[in-house]
């Protein structure tokens, strides 16, 4: 898959919820994403998935 962003992290799925996919990184480094249903059901997303986390710059904020 190629894509236009330059913020492309590999990961596994750990867990799946109701469209919330936690996605682990590295061990101890995990991320969430809000998806809709219909991109769980369309992508098939099972714990285990080996998936990457596309991030927009964008959309991306920092706080502290």
């Amino acid at each position: 898959m190629k894509l236009s962003a330059r913020n492309v992290l590999p990961g596994k799925v750990i867990s799946v919820a109701k469209a919330h996919v936690k996605v682990e990184l590295a061990p101890g480094l995990t991320v969430f994403a809000a998806i809709t249903n219909e991109a769980v059901d369309e992508l098939a997303l099972q714990v285990g998935d080996s998936v990457s986390a596309v991030i927009k710059s964008s959309d991306v904020m920092i706080g502290k």
